[in-house]
């Protein structure tokens, strides 16, 4: 920790900006998001109030308009979480930048530790009381969809929802990579006072992500699957983004010497601290020859989970949409 401190304003020379000329993002929209937006669609009419889940670490990128055209004509409550993982000293310029787009309803949450979950019933609750109910004044229930891009955590949420208030287990599949939610499922009860049910959907990403630098830090935070984007390409994203913010976690915990802007170099020296290793054969004049070389995809995977686990430090993607605000 000593070094890092160090090492903060030390090093320049930084790239300025992240090279993606000529990169396309189309396949980065599944065809099965397609479907979910449909069937999302088709249950409105039994839905009381919208709960989008977004990650805290991209507060203003990468939330899908396709959504807010389409659902948002229900009270709208926004949860950004893993708000343990991202940088908050800029949480006052969040919520004006979010106001400014007509979002007064916003929560930041950690589902894991349960933190600000339980707000989460009473501010639903308030919103549509506040509200007309759609036809649906006789229904004692309140049903409430869950919507948002892949992988930040709405299988979580409704899972900590029925932890804190049934004091029951998980009820919603939850994983690490995007995608494991394809379908909208059937009501789950995450409250008997009042009683509360959830939908939850899949994940569904815009099929237009408005530039290749949102679509990278959607990546970074695990939205878009890996191998559509490569996991190198996101390393470099991900080393460019943590020397941009001065975080040098990594230097200490992958044994380099200093910081640095190269990510060939970055990855070796993850490869062989941690030795992650393959064997290649080699064409030479003479023949054949098996080489041990370092497994550069396998340490951009190491370099790339170590940060969603929060242990390269805390970041804020959207710090420079912030700080222009």
């Amino acid at each position: 920790m000593r070094l890092t401190s160090a090492l903060r304003g030390s090093v320049v020379g930084w790239r300025e900006r992240f090279d993606s000329t000529g990169w396309d993002v189309a396949r980065w929209f599944p065809g099965h998001m397609a479907k979910g937006l449909k069937d999302m669609k088709s249950r409105l009419r039994v839905v009381d109030c919208l709960l989008e889940v977004h990650d805290a670490r991209i507060p203003l990128s990468g939330r899908t308009p396709l959504l807010q055209e389409a659902l948002g004509i229900r009270p709208h409550l926004l949860v950004l979480n893993k708000m343990d993982l991202a940088d908050l000293k800029h949480k006052p310029r969040i919520l004006k930048h979010l106001e400014k787009q007509g979002l007064r309803n916003v929560l930041f949450t950690d589902c894991l530790k349960d933190e600000n979950i339980k707000k989460i019933v009473p501010l639903v609750s308030e919103l549509i009381g506040n509200s007309g109910r759609y036809d649906r004044a006789e229904n004692l229930e309140t049903c409430i969809m869950v919507i948002g891009v892949p992988n930040v955590g709405k299988s979580s949420i409704i899972n900590s929802m029925r932890r804190l208030h049934l004091k029951k287990g998980k009820a919603s599949r939850v994983g690490g990579a995007p995608g494991i939610t394809r379908a909208v499922l059937t009501k789950i009860q995450v409250c008997e006072q009042p009683l509360m049910f959830l939908l939850d959907t899949p994940g569904v990403l815009s099929p237009r992500i408005e530039s290749v630098e949102t679509g990278l830090k959607l990546a970074v935070c695990g939205a878009i699957r890996d191998h559509l984007v490569g996991e190198e390409v996101i390393a470099d994203y991900l080393l460019y983004t943590l020397n941009h913010q001065q975080q040098f976690s990594y230097v200490e915990r992958y044994g380099l010497a200093s910081p640095c802007d190269n990510v060939e170099t970055v990855l070796k020296s993850i490869a062989l601290h941690l030795g992650k290793t393959q064997r290649v054969k080699v064409l030479t004049g003479t023949g054949n020859v098996t080489v041990t070389v370092p497994n550069y995809n396998a340490a951009a995977c190491e370099f790339i989970h170590s940060f969603r686990k929060g242990l390269l430090g805390k970041v804020m993607l959207d710090e420079v949409q912030l700080l222009s605000s």
